[in-house]
């Protein structure tokens, strides 16, 4: 009678890493397509007023924004309660706005700095006082296309 014997030091088969890349490049594509990267990160709360009639901005590269509220986390402790102004990622005054507008100017092309507009994100219980206060300061600076954002009313 014949003996059989088993094949000893059959392992599994090594696992095929051929595709790796293309799946990791997938990944990171979808994850850069998908992703908003932000450019201010806001230190203030506010609720924007309701309106009727709600336009959208059509370049949103041409447009600046002033933020009016209250602030909130370690910005309240440090500022208190009531409303400010911020520009960019910081808190600053109504006479700052000129530089703000010059430094954003700065930033655009040559034949698109007469296009830009500055959008004002108010809170809604903001005073009237300082909103012209603001738009004062834009006048001065000339910067007159501008935009008051507002929630749509339903």
């Amino acid at each position: 009678m014949a003996v059989i014997k088993k094949k000893g030091g059959k392992g599994l088969p090594a696992i095929s890493t051929a595709s790796l890349p293309d799946v990791i490049f997938m990944i990171l594509f979808f994850f850069m397509v998908s992703t908003t990267m932000r450019e201010q990160e806001l230190h203030l709360r506010y609720t924007l007023p309701s309106a009727t009639e709600v336009q959208k901005l059509e370049k949103k590269s041409l447009v600046s924004y002033i933020h009016i509220g209250e602030p909130i986390g370690i910005w309240r402790e440090m500022y208190g309660p009531a409303p400010r102004i911020q520009l960019n990622d910081a808190f600053k005054t109504a006479q700052d706005i000129g530089q703000f507008v010059a430094a954003e100017r700065d930033k655009l092309n040559e034949n698109e700095r007469a296009l830009m507009t500055v959008a004002l994100k108010a809170d809604q219980n903001t005073t009237m006082g300082r909103i012209t206060e603001i738009k004062q300061e834009l006048r001065r600076a000339n910067a007159l296309k501008i935009s008051y954002s507002a929630a749509k009313e339903y």
